[in-house]
């Protein structure tokens, strides 16, 4: 994959952002989206393990060197335990700014500030390297539809398009694609955490979350 020093949260970001309309597709489950990707991220790096269904940090002292996934780190430390699911949704929004923050310092976003309503301070966000996100789409798209098997694809980027399709981010497929690769969607999520039952389970439990808070919108929404 392309951009390699970019995180999977960040990555999972950038595939939400649709080139054409310049703006942002799912935003209201982007915050799950991203923070799902970052508990990913950090139990594939082994400063996260499954401990009965637990997110429990490894090492006291692990860090990454990525703020956004360090700043999630310290969180879950500093925090009482949490299931996988809870930590999905649980304040989700303060990794989704962190990334948008850490987007915008690399030069892949643009920081506009703004007032709502006239008088309260917030950043709206605009895409400023298109090339770049359609690069990594294309690369998504390589993953999900072959040739290359599953078996040899990286965890990292097995994990980015099983993540993608469980939050139904149309920017990388459409609903007809969800069913058309469901086989091999449900392979690239085995292949995102073989390393260890532990790993796999964590893995699991994450897409598992993502997918049951995109079932409660489409309840909610009904």
């Amino acid at each position: 994959m392309p951009n390699g020093p970019l995180s999977l949260p960040a990555r999972l970001y950038l595939l939400a952002w649709d080139t054409t309309k310049l703006k942002v597709t799912g935003a209201a489950h982007l915050p799950h989206l991203v923070r799902a990707g970052a508990l990913t991220e950090l139990a594939q790096r082994g400063l996260l393990a499954d401990a009965d269904g637990i997110a429990t940090p490894t090492d006291p002292d692990g860090r990454t060197g990525d703020p956004v996934l360090d700043g999630l780190l310290e969180l879950v430390e500093e925090s009482r335990p949490h299931r996988w699911k809870t930590w999905v949704s649980l304040r989700a929004r303060i990794t989704l700014d962190a990334v948008q923050a850490q987007l915008a310092a690399g030069g892949y976003l643009r920081a506009d500030k703004t007032r709502v309503l006239g008088v309260f301070p917030t950043v709206e966000y605009g895409i400023d390297r298109v090339a770049v996100v359609d690069g990594l789409r294309a690369e998504a798209r390589l993953v999900l539809e072959g040739p290359l098997p599953v078996g040899e694809v990286s965890e990292r980027d097995a994990a980015l398009v099983a993540l993608a399709a469980a939050a139904e981010l149309r920017t990388l497929l459409s609903g007809r694609e969800r069913r058309q690769y469901e086989e091999r969607v449900r392979a690239l999520a085995e292949r995102s955490g073989p390393a260890t039952p532990a790993l796999k389970q964590a893995v699991q439990e994450v897409r598992s979350a993502v997918v049951g808070s995109m079932a409660t919108a489409g309840v909610s929404g009904n």
